[in-house]
This record gives C-alpha cells, structure tokens and sequence, in this order.
C-alpha cells in the first residue's frame, strides 16, 4: 500500500558548465526528472526510478557519463558508477569499466547478480560480457568537446586540482546523479561519471564509492554527490550529509554544512543533491554552476546558476 508522496530529484554535475552548455544541461536535468518521476507514478521502487534518471543523463552528450565522457591521459574512456536501495542498503558499483553505454546499468547489475558492491576495470568488463551487456565503440561515447579538453589539460598539465574550484573558475566537467522517494517510503541513490579530462589511466574518484559519490538509507534520507573527487573521498560526503540528518539537520541545512566543512578542511568544492525520509528536498553547490531539477506533488522545480529555483507545471508523459 502507497502511503508516501513520491520525490525525484536529478544533477548533471556542479562544475563551471559553460555557456554554451547551460540550456542543454538544464533540458536534460529536466527531462531526466520527468522520466524518473515517471516510473515513481508507476509504483515501482525508487532504485528502478534512479537508475531510469540516470540512464537518461547517460545517453545525453551534455554531461560527463556514459556518451559525453571525457578522455583520460591516454586518450581512453574510464566509467565508474553506483547505485544503493536505501530499504536493506544494497549496493553495486563499477569503476573504470569502457565501452559500456550505461554503467550505471551495469551497477544495478551487480547489486542484483553478485554478492559484491564494486567491481573494477577489467573483471567490470568480464562481468559485463557474463551479462550479455552491449558494448559501444569508444568513439560513440566521445564528444568533440571531451578531446579539446584532452588537448588542453595535456598541454598545460593540469588536472584534479584546476578542475573544481570556486565559482571564480571557469574549467571543470563532472559527475550526474539521482536520488527518488517512493510511494513505499524507500530511498535510493545513483551516481555516473566519466571522471575528470587527463586523469591518470585507473584513477577513480568518489562517484562509485558509497558514503561518497552517494548514500541512501530509507530511515534518514538519500544523497548524490559532484565535485572534486578527492576532496570528496576525505571526508566521505554523502554520509557525512546523512550524519548531519541524524543529528536533526534538515536536507539543505545538512547539505550546506557539509560542503561548507569540505571547504574547510581540504579546500574542495562540489554539489550535492538530497531528500529525506519525510520527502524533504535539499540541494546546494559551492562551484560556479549546477543543473539541477526535482518533481514532487506535480511539481517541478529547476535551475544552474546560484540563487535559481524555477518552478513549472509536470505533465503526465
């Protein structure tokens, strides 16, 4: 019996997205909400409602996930991934896996196939080809833009630190993320990334590590985390987030203390999107920009720039 109002709420990375950029990542942040909220109008489980989100945010060119992933030092796509069932706190990840379409997929494979949460490179692969997962060329999964960004990065050596800064930069690309509330009461979180331009072969940053790119537990509440993975790592974001939860803090209060906390302590910044076991909704970036949307009640609101909170009308698809 439903007797919880459902809740959908999607990113496509807290980075300096460019102008260029900025309506096509507010679009898909939009029509990534609706196709999530979709499946929770359904009944179905709020896992199923993430992961259809984040498919979607992976078949669009505008983010860095799946098609439109950016290129490692050696030229190659490097995917990590995650997803959590907040109800019984199954998980499954995958991390430097290539030539998969939708990791994040892949992920929920994992959780429901295996009996462990994270499988890396090579056996991510395999485990892949077990499943009878189609593969995609490298070339269907980069964009024009991931190899200028190779190009600049080589040539000026930069990497994870250049890449997200305060709102005063203006470089950087990243992660996307979901977390649903459904009708059930049950949380759940995903989280995709094609990682950060020139990163060195097999480095994996938060995205696909629980307690960091994301955590959902159906008691307290779910979280998708952005940003600079590093920093993110060191102070375990998204469960630090439901830690402040615990403590009272409502979603955005929690979401603002622990950005500001990793500010602090290792000088990182990042986004952070999150909803409570109540349905509470909290979202809060310290980078330039955010596409950023989420649906409740028929409801839909959105924005990128600091400050943004739009609201439009859902229609039933």
């Amino acid at each position: 019996m439903c007797d919880t109002t459902p809740v959908m709420i999607v990113h496509g990375g807290a980075w300096a997205i460019p102008d260029d950029l900025a309506e096509a990542s507010v679009n898909g942040v939009k029509k990534a909400v609706c196709a999530g909220y979709q499946v929770l109008l359904q009944g179905a489980a709020a896992v199923d409602a993430v992961e259809a989100a984040v498919c979607m945010l992976e078949d669009d060119p505008a983010f860095d996930a799946g098609t439109g992933s950016v290129l490692n030092f050696d030229g190659e796509v490097e995917m990590d991934a995650v997803i959590m069932d907040g109800h019984d706190l199954r998980a499954g990840a995958v991390a430097c896996v290539q030539n998969i379409a939708h990791p994040v997929k892949l992920a929920r494979m994992v959780m429901d196939k295996t009996d462990h949460v994270l499988i890396v490179g090579k056996g991510a692969n395999q485990f892949a080809k077990e499943m009878r997962v189609e593969t995609v060329p490298t070339e269907k999964l980069v964009t024009e833009e991931a190899v200028r960004e190779l190009e600049y990065y080589r040539k000026y050596k930069s990497t994870v630190n250049s890449l997200f800064k305060t709102r005063d930069d203006v470089l950087g690309h990243d992660t996307v993320g979901a977390v649903a509330l459904d009708c059930m009461g049950n949380l759940a979180f995903a989280t995709s990334t094609g990682g950060i331009s020139a990163k060195r072969p097999g480095r994996v940053g938060d995205a696909p590590i629980i307690g960091c790119g994301g955590y959902a537990d159906s008691k307290v509440g779910g979280v998708s985390t952005t940003g600079h993975g590093e920093a993110i790592m060191k102070i375990c974001l998204a469960k630090n987030i439901i830690h402040f939860m615990e403590q009272g803090l409502s979603p955005q209060e929690a979401s603002e203390s622990a950005l500001r906390s990793m500010a602090e302590r290792v000088s990182g910044s990042g986004g952070v999107i999150t909803i409570s076991n109540h349905g509470n909704v909290g979202k809060h970036f310290t980078t330039e920009r955010m596409a950023w949307a989420w649906l409740k009640e028929g409801q839909m609101h959105y924005g990128l720039n600091p400050g943004e909170d739009f609201v439009t009308q859902y229609s039933v698809q």
